[in-house]
């Protein structure tokens, strides 16, 4: 006779330490003053407030001196674009939004809200983060798809006088050409003759390639799921219409693994893979930054039998191409000025700030800091105040 299976005790939550950590949220508010008495009490809340709410009504830019408003950023998703996950909705993206601006208070100690909306529509985002607008400093777009992103973002940042910032493209891409100009530096090319290919022409791709145009790049070709894209190529939607237009001045088509025949520079953006054989056709001191996670496009190991520098998104690889390097002091840099908006001399800025940290300890597997070099966040604070300062976009 068989035995019986033996009952077994379905696991807790909690036996997964991520669960134990995150029970509860890992955000409170707290009070900056003390309400010990009546006194308290009536400077704080009613009737000393009245008098603080009249001066405001009658001048609206002393809402930055009085209240929070100066110094605190929305983080703000609608739960469709979620780290590696997709579409996983607002509830389950919270704890990313919360992470995120334990993030922010870490790094830079910047005080922020994380705000998950139940609309996914580009008008009802958009009126939404219009509407709460006077209750922040600065809005921090996250997780959203693309092509709706880009919209959402050109909108707000037209709408609004404070900064908006879409940190899944724009932080991916300061990090990115930080990390870009000192790889070119390690292998001994200027940038301005490189030829990068970037595989994935969603937000970060997309924002990637416009910044090392910006930087002067000497040419970039930009591959989607169906092949590298073109001036003319059927089904290109207006962001890619827009891209392909500054892009691609080889005029190359057909695959990413044709366009690395030759490359100096590979970024993986897009979650596929590349095989080793086509790493091996790049050019002699090829640069590999193979971003997606939580799977490099090819792995570290196996593309540097090809290429001089490789980086990864991984914290478990050298160089790793982290967010977290760049949006804490942006935001602070913009809020210590309060600017009206975070431009791409700003982002230029915080991308040289970064290279110039590693300055002469440069080496094949020190390209970028780690985010947790002290030295970060005053750096990118200090270079992006005095780009807005030197633009004029700042307040103070």
């Amino acid at each position: 006779m068989a035995a019986e299976p033996i009952p077994t005790e379905p696991l807790s939550l909690d036996d997964d330490p991520a669960f134990p950590l995150h029970r509860g949220g890992k955000l409170e508010m707290r009070s900056t003053i003390p309400v010990r008495n009546k006194d308290d009490l009536s400077l704080a809340y009613t009737p000393g407030v009245a008098r603080v709410c009249t001066a405001i009504a009658d001048n609206p830019e002393l809402a930055y001196d009085y209240t929070w408003t100066s110094k605190v950023v929305a983080v703000v998703t609608d739960g469709t674009a979620v780290l590696g996950l997709g579409d996983i909705g607002p509830a389950a993206s919270m704890p990313v939004m919360e992470g995120k601006s334990l993030l922010f208070k870490e790094f830079a100690d910047v005080d922020s809200v994380p705000i998950a909306l139940s609309c996914t529509g580009v008008d009802e985002i958009v009126d939404t983060v219009i509407r709460m607008a006077p209750s922040f400093g600065g809005i921090n777009l996250e997780d959203i798809s693309a092509p709706r992103c880009f919209e959402i973002e050109d909108r707000l940042r037209e709408a609004l006088d404070i900064p908006v910032f879409h940190d899944d493209q724009h932080g991916t891409a300061i990090v990115a050409l930080a990390a870009l100009k000192n790889a070119a530096r390690f292998v001994g090319k200027p940038l301005s003759e490189l030829r990068a290919v970037v595989a994935g022409a969603g937000a970060s791709g997309i924002a990637v390639s416009q910044i090392l145009i910006e930087a002067g790049i000497g040419d970039i070709a930009l591959s989607d799921s169906k092949g590298l894209i073109y001036e003319g190529r059927d089904g290109l939607n207006p962001v890619k219409q827009r891209i392909a237009a500054i892009t691609n001045r080889s005029h190359l088509k057909g695959s990413t693994e044709e366009a690395l025949r030759g490359a100096d520079v590979f970024i993986g953006l897009s979650g596929s893979t590349v095989h080793e054989s086509c790493v091996a056709t790049m050019s002699d001191g090829a640069i590999v930054f193979a971003l997606s996670n939580p799977t490099p496009e090819v792995h570290p190991e196996v593309a540097r039998r090809h290429a001089k520098v490789v980086a990864t998104g991984r914290s478990d690889f050298p160089n790793q191409i982290n967010n977290v390097l760049a949006f804490p002091g942006i935001f602070r840099g913009a809020l210590d000025v309060r600017a009206h908006s975070i431009t791409e001399g700003m982002k230029l800025a915080a991308a040289n700030a970064l290279a110039d940290i590693v300055g002469d300890d440069l080496t094949a597997d020190y390209i970028i800091p780690n985010p947790f070099d002290d030295r970060v966040a005053p750096a990118v604070t200090a270079a992006v105040a005095a780009q807005a300062r030197a633009e004029g976009v700042n307040r103070i």
